[in-house]
């Protein structure tokens, strides 16, 4: 029998994967050709930033998803350990794995062809397996985390992330200010001890989401926030365009934390999903596609970058590629029997 699913948080999880494999999409077309980038226009920079902002929801959105349905649950000695061995046991296993294969087939694929700069293909193929040593960390600490909060409110937990957001968030962001308009050595020295830093708040307010922190704060302001998020993040990047600074949106910037929240609050609010069994579909192999789809990522590049078109309808159509592949393979390689689900860490 099926585990009972919840219609919304598939759809954040959906929405989550989309956004990463259209990000590194976007991230392809713009960085693999290394020599190409002066020649890009001002319209296809500013889609540029937006595909950049839009690509930054996916982590935040499977941390949300994290804190949201890990975090509140009960746990002693033996739980502790059948939750490691579940969760991070194969993980590990799992990420050494992927690793191997993608450092093999980056010499593979990527080194038959003049077009591609290695370097940059070396950094594109691994570029999202930074994120596994870290939600193994997270899954390490989260049943500690988990019994310390039921100790106390809502509302003092509430308080606490925000202290926590504003030391991890927005003391960065005043010294990235300041360094941009050529007010340099602004730092202040913090530690945010057994936090996680920016991605355990993210984690946390997924928790907070689940218990109802947020409920009296009406749709339309979570939708202004959004949309504010949204603008601010494309003219702060192309801000630093103008000005020729080294800017990249990464997810301690503020309003990536504030838009994806923002955003994870309102879908949580919706009662059914449309077109769910599709949904569904995206949303239950999204951690295996997640893990196998800068394999095709490269080859693809390959032959995209050739076509005679812009580098926004390139990158779109990578993105419609890339996504329909990987689903295609994810799906394949489920299927071998008692190896596919162990190598895409799916339950």
């Amino acid at each position: 029998m099926e585990k009972s699913r919840i219609e919304w948080i598939d759809l954040v999880r959906a929405i989550a994967i989309l956004t990463v494999l259209y990000c590194h999409s976007v991230d392809g077309i713009y960085i693999i050709l290394s020599d190409a980038t002066t020649y890009f226009t001002l319209g296809s920079r500013i889609f540029q930033f937006i595909s950049l902002f839009i690509g930054r929801m996916g982590v935040p959105f499977f941390l949300m998803i994290t804190g949201y349905l890990l975090l509140d649950r009960e746990y002693d000695d033996e739980k502790v350990r059948r939750f490691w061995n579940k969760n991070c046991k194969a993980l590990i296993i799992v990420t050494l794995l992927w690793a191997a294969i993608y450092a093999v087939f980056i010499y593979a694929v990527a080194g038959g062809s003049d077009e591609v700069n290695m370097m940059e293909a070396g950094n594109l193929l691994f570029s999202h397996m930074w994120y596994m040593p870290m939600i193994i960390g997270m899954y390490l600490s989260l049943p500690f985390v988990s019994n310390a909060i039921k100790n106390f409110s809502k509302e003092t937990i509430f308080q606490a992330t925000v202290i926590f957001t504003l030391l991890a968030f927005c003391v960065p962001f005043i010294s990235l200010l300041c360094d941009m308009n050529g007010i340099g050595g602004v730092t202040i020295q913090y530690c945010l001890g057994f936090s996680g830093g920016i991605y355990g708040v993210y984690i946390i307010l997924g928790y907070l989401v689940k218990k109802g922190m947020f409920k009296d704060v009406s749709s339309m302001i979570l939708m202004a926030i959004t949309l504010v998020s949204w603008a601010i993040c494309v003219i702060f990047q192309y801000y630093a365009f103008t000005i020729s600074y080294d800017f990249f949106l990464w997810y301690e910037f503020p309003f990536i934390l504030t838009g994806s929240f923002a955003f994870f609050e309102l879908i949580s609010r919706k009662k059914s999903v449309r077109f769910y069994s599709g949904v569904k579909v995206l949303s239950k192999y999204s951690f295996a596609v997640f893990l196998i789809h800068n394999l095709f990522r490269i080859p693809l590049l390959i032959f995209v970058v050739l076509l005679p078109f812009t580098q926004p309808v390139n990158a779109l159509i990578l993105w419609v590629v890339l996504t329909i592949v990987s689903y295609v393979a994810a799906i394949i390689i489920y299927r071998i029997p008692r190896f596919g689900r162990f190598m895409l860490y799916m339950k």
